[in-house]
């Protein structure tokens, strides 16, 4: 099954192609990026986002995860990304999102979040979604509220990041929790 494509009202989540490498390298390629993520360095290397985009398919076609790139609807410019690691077992996934510095503060995360919930509740059928954030990343954790997220503890020097162990601040969500609240 491909990946679908899914529009939101200001936003269109798609897959990422070869064709999009060189512009998802200069978006991340960006030290408060970097800073605020466990897996992406800074800088970023050109070749590290073909390779990351060569093993997307790969990836999700084997159940392992699924990764979004995430494009505003009036311009088609690629701005981040936004995915979930399954685990298929626990019927579970963890969220994990970028936005490029210039779009934050607009609530293009909070929607796409949004969005990213739904394909995770409704077309992989998964029981809890939960993400993480750095304790000095309060506006990741804003925007897991914003989507319905409960705050369910704090992994005091849980990651470690650049040489530093960092708490990690983590929300869930449940299935039945997400249906309540869209109706």
């Amino acid at each position: 099954m491909p990946l679908p494509v899914i529009t939101t009202e200001r936003l269109i989540l798609r897959s990422f192609t070869l064709d999009d490498a060189s512009e998802l390298a200069r978006v991340i390629n960006a030290p408060e990026i970097a800073t605020m993520t466990l897996n992406i360095p800074y800088p970023y290397p050109a070749q590290m986002a073909v390779d990351w985009i060569n093993g997307l398919e790969e990836r999700y076609l084997s159940g392992a995860n699924v990764n979004f790139a995430i494009t505003l609807r009036s311009t088609g410019e690629m701005g981040g990304s936004i995915g979930l690691v399954i685990n298929p077992r626990h019927q579970h996934a963890e969220m994990g999102y970028w936005l490029a510095v210039p779009l934050w503060g607009k609530g293009y995360v909070t929607e796409a979040a949004r969005a990213c919930l739904e394909f995770g509740f409704e077309t992989l059928g998964l029981h809890r979604i939960f993400a993480g954030h750095y304790a000095r990343n309060p506006a990741s954790g804003r925007v897991m509220q914003k989507m319905g997220m409960t705050y369910e503890g704090t992994f005091r020097q849980h990651l470690l990041k650049d040489g530093v162990f960092e708490d990690n601040v983590v929300y869930g969500i449940l299935r039945e929790d997400w249906e309540r609240q869209k109706r």
